[in-house]
């Protein structure tokens, strides 16, 4: 895929996700992508397989929130095979409390699926809801 075919693959299915789909940029990893969060948080560390990372990673975090983050981005830079997604997520905790966090993820799409991603989060927000 092209540059441009990356960034808007990447575009859509943001649109998608804040539009109700919460799923729809992580249904574009590979079954065996590799998806690391930066950090020292409940969530951190490095998940071989797009599984283990809905599994072990998202679905814990999201079942502390009343539904998945609303995205909103606020910059899109792709370079080849590579994405840069920054955005903030606006959200609230099963207890009320708001759950606003920033991010960006670093991906590397081959053939229209992400197979490496890396996200910076702030994870200090996220340890404070575990």
């Amino acid at each position: 895929m092209s540059t441009a075919e990356n960034k808007k693959l990447i575009e859509e299915a943001f649109v998608a996700w804040a539009n109700g789909d919460g799923m729809a940029f992580f249904n574009l990893l590979a079954e065996n992508a590799s998806w690391t969060v930066i950090g020292n948080c409940p969530i951190s560390g490095t998940y071989v397989g797009r599984q283990r990372l809905v599994e072990d990673a998202l679905k814990p975090q999201r079942a502390k929130l009343a539904g998945p983050p609303t995205p909103t981005v606020m910059n899109l830079i792709a370079e080849g095979d590579t994405v840069v997604i920054q955005w903030v997520g606006k959200g609230t905790t099963k207890s009320g409390r708001p759950y606003n966090n920033s991010y960006c993820y670093v991906v590397q799409i081959e053939n229209g699926r992400i197979i490496r991603g890396t996200a910076y989060l702030d994870t200090e927000l996220v340890r404070s809801i575990w």
